[in-house]
């Protein structure tokens, strides 16, 4: 008798103590990040391109004897990193087109969107197509410039982590600024 009844009395305790009415939801928490200020500084490269880029982009040359004007942009804090790819153009301009395109369409089946956007600066006879794909895709940013002739650029961004956009997103709105801003600044 005494087991049932301290069973009775401990479970009215917890079913009183379930009161619906003054349930509140913990809010959502995110990390806080601390950005960087904007300070931008004009890069030149030896391979004869130049572009603005902020502080906080740390520009590697990659020891590539066939690609000896790739370069690698390490977003310092951020974990990430701009690929890019520098050619001189040896054949048709739609060819490394439809390359980069297809580079774009592999992402497709995870991407949960695609953003392109056309590329005209006259001013410094730089034309092409920068690319944002929304969704758990590795390469969120891809992109390609060239002076339609001479030189064809492509570039792609990929984070040091599992790619899922809600928490890479915050950062990546930050770096896609700044990458629009080096792209329009592009000169060859």
């Amino acid at each position: 008798m005494w087991k049932v009844s301290s069973v009775f009395i401990v479970l009215s305790i917890l079913l009183m103590g379930c009161d619906d009415e003054n349930y509140i939801p913990k809010p959502s928490t995110y990390f806080k990040l601390n950005f960087p200020e904007r300070v931008y500084d004009n890069y030149q490269d030896t391979c004869g391109f130049s572009f603005t880029i902020p502080s906080y982009f740390e520009v590697v040359e990659k020891k590539d004897e066939r690609n000896p004007c790739n370069r690698d942009i390490n977003f310092k804090g951020f974990n990430g990193t701009l690929f890019l790819s520098y050619i001189p153009m040896e054949t048709e301009l739609y060819r490394y087109i439809d390359y980069s395109l297809s580079k774009v369409d592999e992402h497709k089946i995870k991407a949960s969107f695609i953003e392109d956007t056309t590329l005209l600066y006259p001013e410094h006879g730089v034309y092409g197509t920068y690319f944002f794909l929304g969704g758990d895709v590795a390469k969120p940013i891809q992109f390609y410039l060239t002076d339609s002739t001479d030189i064809f650029m492509s570039g792609y961004v990929m984070f040091n982590a599992v790619p899922a956009y809600d928490s890479i997103k915050p950062v990546l709105e930050f770096v896609e600024e700044d990458i629009l801003k080096m792209l329009e600044s592009t000169k060859f």
